[in-house]
């Protein structure tokens, strides 16, 4: 691997024809030292075919970061954790007090993260639990000279989870991936996101999920062939974003 990897496991945009497309969101970030299950879906049996089928192992699996505790971005926690114990759980204090108890004894280790940002492993931060209905926790990377900040649905919005990552990066991430809530969002509202997303200088977006058809089409207008398409099996090589300035 040259560079870090996004591949989309689960999203209810269909992309590959091979995978099953059902509502919710799982992506796995490939890193050097590290590999990053974000969220998990709404189904396991339906996350652990479309790994299977794209040839990725549940046990190769390091950390598992849960965005936010709705059904569909936690749904394959307990079919990933049947085939891989050792993992590290990473979730907020919004999680339900008796699941973060009982997942004590169902992970190699636990971390539940509280307001403030922290850093996970090299190059892993959360940015720390932001206020929404429901909290929210986004997932910032910088490896290699990359930088993205990662949402499951964005419900804080997603500025503010580029808002959270920019300090720990010390500039704007490169990248916004993942749920923009944008679907029921009327056409002012999803003006006021793009160019927010774009004044805070993210330079390529991958909306999906949860984003919506309009909002989707808004970012494309915006940001052109620096706006990526989501949908299920979506690899993404990380550094095709290209080189700040250029």
């Amino acid at each position: 691997m040259t560079s870090p990897h996004l591949t989309i496991l689960f999203d209810n945009e269909p992309g590959l024809p091979e995978l099953t497309t059902l509502w919710g969101f799982a992506a796995l970030i490939r890193l050097e030292g590290c590999t990053v299950l974000f969220d998990t879906g709404s189904n396991g049996r339906v996350l652990l075919r479309n790994m299977a089928t794209l040839g990725l192992a549940p046990e190769t699996v390091d950390l598992v970061f849960l965005s936010h505790p709705h059904w569909d971005h936690m749904g394959g926690l307990d079919s990933l954790l049947e085939r891989n114990p050792e993992v590290t759980v990473v979730l907020h204090e919004g999680f339900s007090k008796h699941l973060i108890h009982d997942l004590r004894t169902l992970c190699r280790k636990l971390l539940v993260v509280g307001p403030d940002p922290c850093q996970l492993a090299p190059g892993v931060f959360s940015t720390g639990l932001l206020e929404s209905q429901p909290a929210e926790q986004g997932l910032v990377i910088d490896a290699d000279g990359i930088t993205a900040a990662i949402s499951g649905c964005a419900h804080p919005g997603m500025e503010h989870i580029v808002e959270r990552a920019t300090p720990l990066l010390g500039r704007a991430p490169d990248w916004a991936i993942g749920g923009f809530h944008l679907m029921y969002a009327d056409a002012a509202a999803i003006d006021r996101s793009v160019r927010a997303v774009q004044d805070l200088g993210v330079r390529c977006v991958v909306p999906t999920h949860c984003t919506g058809e309009a909002a989707r089409a808004a970012f494309m207008t915006a940001f052109g062939e620096r706006c990526f398409a989501g949908g299920v099996g979506r690899a993404i090589r990380l550094d095709a974003c290209g080189h700040r300035g250029a």
